[in-house]
């Protein structure tokens, strides 16, 4: 672009610059304003469903929805976002096989749809304990207004158990065939007798009601997309290795654990829909390790100064957890792929991302007040963006506001300097 006029030459060249800088600026705008998906494979109308994932922001529902989502399926998001994060399904919001509805699965939802996956409940010790109530109530409501829904639309229900209902095993390897063994009065207990009451409703709705069901029972999950203050062994040894902190294990250390990467358990859950048999079906990876094996071994693949230290046991913490996967061998032809090697690797890289992206967002300096409202979506942040850093040479306002509101981007967000 070229300026004409009386001025001074240098004065001229500098606003040369500017506009030149300006436009270059409004053409990378441009590119971002229409968001760039991850590419999905077409599926004709006949073939596509439309699915409610409840928990879909969650660690394991977020991978679920991406699955789905890459497939072809149309996809609807249930969540209160009590664990869940919006950024773990950030990347399909304005996608139009794509929904998100904030909602709490204790309250009745109605909508049409072809499948539903239930996934919503806290899974992790502190996520349950912080108020049990509410954990018993999402197991047991939550699970009633499911059911009530695939029964009133004619569609399959996907009910995500876990393998808490073996409580403290006397049995090793656990069969589905197993009892369990629970404390019903113990910390667990919200967790524990939830999960075991939500698939006696199950098996009652099933008999009672004719609904067709599927349940899972889940074995300890680890992967990308895990929360880092969630309180389990796969993030807290992560965490506490990538900062060179002491490595944090309750008891001894010889009470046993294993560990499947999501993409199996995944892969597990979506072979178990298509199936349609009812289950319970384990769904998790038979190789077995210490927790003082496993601090070890993630201390070595971090690189860390990290020592072991060791604190109280936990009370009613299961001394062994192994899964007998006999019947999703047979019934699923499933079996977990992914070498645990393989698997924390992309798991520490993911965390250790995640602590390079706190560091990034410290606020270490004063923020000025600042004349302006945003209440946008997602694909117009370039727009607040542009304005914002030509108007006060500031950082980007999507990462102000995500610095605001922590974990939770701006996908109808308002912020108001102060």
């Amino acid at each position: 672009m070229a300026c004409s006029g009386t001025g001074n030459a240098a004065g001229d060249q500098e606003l040369v610059e500017k506009v030149n800088k300006l436009e270059k600026q409004i053409e990378d705008m441009s590119k971002r304003l229409l968001p760039e998906y991850p590419q999905i494979m077409y599926m004709p109308y006949g073939d596509r469903k439309r699915i409610l994932v409840t928990g879909g922001s969650g660690f394991v529902g977020s991978h679920l929805v991406d699955r789905l989502m890459l497939e072809g399926h149309e996809v609807i998001v249930l969540d209160n976002f009590f664990t869940g994060r919006k950024r773990n399904v950030e990347h399909w919001v304005g996608h139009p096989n794509f929904q998100v509805v904030d909602h709490d699965i204790v309250n009745p939802f109605f909508i049409q749809v072809d499948e539903i996956y239930h996934l919503a409940c806290p899974a992790s010790p502190p996520h349950y304990m912080y108020n049990p109530v509410k954990t018993i109530k999402t197991s047991f409501l939550g699970t009633i207004n499911m059911l009530g829904l695939a029964k009133r639309v004619r569609c399959p229900i996907l009910l995500a158990s876990t393998s808490e209902v073996y409580g403290d095993p006397e049995i090793h390897p656990q069969p589905e065939t197993y009892w369990g063994h629970v404390n019903p009065i113990g910390p667990r207990a919200c967790y524990d007798e939830g999960k075991r009451l939500a698939e006696a409703l199950a098996f009652a709705y099933i008999k009672q009601e004719n609904v067709s069901v599927r349940i899972a029972r889940i074995f300890n999950t680890y992967g990308p997309r895990m929360h880092s203050n969630d309180g389990r062994v796969v993030s807290n040894f992560v965490m506490q290795a990538l900062q060179n902190k002491p490595v944090t294990v309750y008891g001894d250390g010889s009470q046993t654990r294993s560990f499947q990467y999501v993409s199996d358990l995944i892969e597990g859950l979506t072979r178990l829909m298509a199936s349609g048999k009812t289950g319970p079906i384990n769904i998790g990876n038979p190789q077995e390790k210490t927790i003082k094996e496993f601090a070890h071994k993630i201390i070595s693949k971090v690189g860390s100064s990290s020592t072991i230290v060791h604190e109280e046991a936990v009370q009613d913490d299961p001394k062994q957890r192994r899964p007998d996967i006999t019947l999703a061998k047979e019934v699923l032809g499933w079996e977990p792929v992914v070498a645990l090697d393989e698997g924390l690797e992309k798991t520490i890289n993911y965390f250790r991302a995640e602590l390079e992206r706190k560091e990034d967002s410290k606020i270490t300096g004063y923020i000025p007040s600042l004349e302006l409202k945003v209440r946008c979506r997602s694909p117009l942040l370039p727009l607040y963006r542009l304005y914002h850093d030509l108007e006060t040479g500031l950082e980007p306002i999507d990462r102000l506001l995500d610095r605001v509101h922590g974990d939770h981007p701006p996908l109808v967000e308002e912020f108001y300097g102060r």
